[in-house]
């Protein structure tokens, strides 16, 4: 975007400061920006000098400008909606980014400067430098050059400096300081009376635009024009989109008339989202509840109520990850989505799927939610109906224009017109006097309306599934307690405290290692961020000298691991000459544990020793995301978690990262670990690192030599393809003279041959290009007179014999062709490269008797 600088405008704007003999602004246009509840509002309050912006709990939804007069000169301060802290800018909806493009917009012609507002009261993590490189770069990198940071909950500091702050935060602020030319300045708003702050604040703004060459901020015009013809068009969709609405409102009320105003006397609902959405908060509204303990929900809970004389049942169920599909979600999860259906019966007349207003909806997020709904069965989409949530985020926007306005392939229209246009806004922070739950309800009666008045009724075969897998669940939770037991009892009386404990922390990413790691050592001494190297720490915990070695997370798909990664992951064991004592394998509770991070997991493993698996005890992380049933429990309903602990010979434990105060957790890890150790009669692991890099180096040179293979057989497979339909094509022109020769083949009769080609194509390769081919070659007799049809009876059944051998001659061949390619593609597929996606098409083509469509 290009600067613009209008040297009259600055001129005529200009005043000189009485004590410092220098130019100054006699008007000072400011736009603050930053992270919700940093103290924008309470700032620009500060700055004006007066109460002109709401603050404390009430949140900004839009942007506001206020203007004031200050030490004699005009201020102009536009307070702007927070965006949420460490949200990536692609989880962050289509309208933020626009407004937020907007608000230089909002001081004509533009802001003298930006103040990024950033609280020290707590950390600035690389999320958040994340999330602040992202926004800044929607305005432009000549932005930062209109930037200041503005500190806020100065009093927090006590007497430290706000420098000795900057200094001791990190790199992230480091680079934040860097990025704004070393521009700050501190507040404490809750000091009204020192008006220093304010004027020390205007000395550095005069500076700065001094440093700019008088220059302000200026936004582009196209774009500002674009944004604003985008936001037109939303509005007229929207406004179409309301249109149906109401429509399909008032078809709902002549049914729910027609029925001679039938209420439904006990309403029963399921609620279902993804975590964080505000699904428990919905049915609190709904109920009328205020008291909610902030603990996630992990099984599903059923709470009863009664809503304007009606009774009223909810069941709410726990959470998927937002944007994982269903067949990442633990069993645990889903089985508890399934089981709600049955904490309601005959069943629910509606399901509230609860969705946040305030971050995008894309393709990947309405993936996740459609595999996760369509568990509980086909007709769910009947009885649903969307709640967005965080309905006071909107501002002035309507909910049509948030759906409308949602890019990313229409996603969120394409769940809306799913659920046939059904949706509803709560806003659960206003629940005193309010008609929005009213209003649901009429939404709900009216689909239970449409619905002939008849509940989702769940499959009874779901029902006693899930009941004979409780059992058998149970029952292998009970038999691994007591081999746990029994294995604890063979080294009961043995004195086996170490006074010295090495531990090695791995595991895929995200899984919690490092946060594992600050938990053993009392201490936040490992960083939450994805470090690429190892990193050792030591200290005192329990009478024990602790060393803690934190690697580099692994990914989740083994195709994306390099050798550089691996070798710092191995290179771990080398930060403690002698060995460890310990290796905990870190495993999220919250994910599944699937066959995908089962053979990632594994490969990593091995490349240290086969010997590693006697020393190795899986830690399981999110304790708290466990539902309230024992850890061998969940440990049953997963085949790949079985697996893995009986590889470590049933070690485990669990770990809530969260109640570090709990120090119990850390002292029972202990113990295991100490067990172990004396299982091993103290030997420590401690493998030969020559062996474990060659067992490296031959990893990636059988990875090299799969990719040099596939791609040599996809070049062989391709030439075969295309040999193949040159020879297909040559045989169905011929077939096509063959027909045109035939005038006494009936209507009929062409048909029947050119469904009998249609069914050898469907086997030779199905839904592929051939079947194009085929059906611009093949005519389907349209020509053919019916008066025909009796003429040259002898003649016609020569000619077909003939099409037929020649046929079924080319179909022979092409057969042959086949099999020999798909031999030898599979023979070396499966020597050299068995996981090849060619495999898979082949296998697909040649078993296939699908008809083409």
């Amino acid at each position: 975007m290009p600067l613009k600088v209008n040297k009259c405008f600055f001129m005529n704007n200009l005043c000189v400061s009485a004590a410092t003999k220098t130019p100054v602004l006699s008007e000072v246009r400011l736009v603050l920006i930053g992270g919700r509840w940093a103290g924008k509002s309470s700032s620009a309050n500060t700055i004006l000098r007066g109460k002109k912006f709401d603050w404390g709990r009430i949140r900004t939804p839009h942007s506001e400008m206020k203007e004031g007069v200050v030490g004699g000169r005009k201020l102009v301060v536009v307070d702007t909606p927070g965006w949420r802290s460490s949200l990536s800018l692609s989880d962050v909806p289509q309208r933020d980014k626009q407004r937020f493009r907007l608000n230089a917009s909002k001081c004509p012609p533009g802001p003298n400067a930006f103040l990024l507002v950033v609280p020290v009261d707590s950390a600035f993590s690389r999320e958040q430098k994340m999330t602040v490189e992202e926004h800044m770069r929607l305005l432009g990198e000549h932005a930062w050059r209109f930037t200041m940071v503005l500190f806020t909950f100065g009093d927090f500091l006590a007497e430290r400096t706000i420098e000795e702050h900057i200094e001791s935060e990190g790199q992230a602020l480091r680079w934040l300081m860097e990025k704004c030319g070393n521009r700050y300045h501190m507040f404490n708003n809750k000091d009204e009376e020192d008006s220093s702050q304010v004027s020390l604040l205007l000395e550095k703004i005069d500076d700065m635009v001094r440093n700019n060459n008088g220059k302000y901020y200026e936004a582009d015009k196209r774009i500002l024009k674009t944004i604003k013809q985008k936001q037109e068009e939303v509005a007229a969709r929207a406004k179409e989109r309301q249109r149906r609405t109401e429509e399909e409102r008032q078809r709902m009320l002549k049914l729910i008339q027609a029925g001679n105003a039938r209420t439904i006397p006990k309403l029963q609902i399921v609620l279902l989202g993804s975590r964080g959405v505000g699904k428990t908060s919905v049915g609190n509204t709904i109920l009328g509840c205020k008291d909610h303990d902030g603990k996630r929900t992990v099984q599903s809970v059923v709470r009863h109520g009664s809503v304007d004389q009606t009774e009223v049942t909810v069941v709410d169920t726990p959470g998927w990850w937002k944007g994982f599909l269903a067949v990442d979600t633990s069993q645990t999860v889903k089985d508890e989505m399934l089981r709600s259906m049955f904490l309601c019966p005959p069943g629910p007349h509606v399901f509230l799927l609860v969705i946040d207003a305030d971050t995008a909806f894309n393709a990947k997020i309405l993936d996740a939610v459609t595999s996760h709904v369509e568990l509980l069965g086909e007709a769910v989409w009947k009885h649903t109906i969307i709640v967005f949530s965080r309905g006071d985020w909107l501002g002035s926007s309507s909910i049509e224009e948030i759906i409308e306005g949602e890019g990313d392939g229409q996603a969120l229209q394409s769940l809306v017109e799913q659920c046939e246009n059904r949706y509803h806004v709560f806003n659960n922070k206003n629940t005193d006097g309010d008609t929005q739950v009213t209003e649901l309800l009429e939404k709900i009666l009216g689909t239970v309306a449409v619905n002939a008045w008849q509940p989702f009724i769940p499959d009874q075969q779901t029902f006693m599934s899930l009941e004979r897998k409780r059992k058998c669940v149970e029952e292998g939770a009970i038999r691994r307690q007591k081999q746990v037991q029994a294995q604890r009892n063979v080294l009961t009386g043995i004195p086996n405290k170490l006074k010295e404990v090495k531990i090695v922390l791995l595991g895929q990413r995200s899984s919690g290692k490092s946060s594992t790691g600050n938990s053993i050592l009392r201490r936040e001494v490992f960083s939450s961020g994805r470090d690429e190297q190892c990193r050792k720490e030591e200290g005192e915990v329990g009478g024990r000298q602790v060393t803690v070695i934190d690697t580099p997370g692994w990914r989740r798909e083994s195709s994306c691991c390099t050798e550089q990664m691996d070798r710092e992951i191995v290179r771990s064991l080398s930060l403690s000459e002698q060995g460890v004592h310990a290796v905990l394998l870190v495993v999220p509770l919250d994910l599944k544990f699937t066959k995908t991070e089962r053979d990632s997991l594994e490969g990593h493993v091995d490349l240290f020793d086969a010997s590693i698996w006697k020393h190795t005890l899986v830690l399981f992380t999110h304790g708290d995301k466990l539902p309230n049933k024992s850890i061998e429990e969940h440990i049953e309903r997963e085949d790949s978690l079985r697996w893995l602990v009986d590889m470590c010979e049933s070690r485990y434990h669990t770990m809530n990262n969260t109640r570090n105060s709990d120090r119990s957790q850390v002292t029972k890890l202990f113990e295991k670990i100490e067990h172990m150790v004396a299982r091993n009669k103290g030997q420590l692991f401690c493998p030969n690192m020559d062996n474990v890099h060659m067992r490296i180096s031959e990893k990636f040179r059988r990875i090299q030599l799969k990719n040099v293979l596939k791609r040599r057989l996809e070049k062989e497979y391709r030439k075969r393809e295309l040999q193949l339909m040159n020879d297909f094509k040559t045989t169905l022109l011929q077939l096509q003279e063959d027909l045109y020769e035939t005038p006494s083949c009936s209507k009929r009769e062409a048909f029947c041959e050119y469904y009998t080609l249609r069914s050898y194509c469907s086997i030779i390769i199905n839904k592929t290009r051939l079947y194009q081919l085929f059906m611009q070659q093949i005519p389907v007799g349209g020509q053919i007179e019916s008066s025909e049809w009796t003429a040259g009876q002898k003649n016609r059944e020569e000619k077909e014999e003939k099409i037929k051998a020649r046929i079924n001659e080319a179909m022979g061949r092409l057969d042959q062709e086949i099999l020999k390619s798909t031999e030898f593609l599979s023979s070396s597929m499966d020597a050299l490269i068995p996981d090849c996606k060619f495999k898979v098409m082949i296998s697909a083509v040649t078993h296939s008797n699908t008809f083409l469509p």
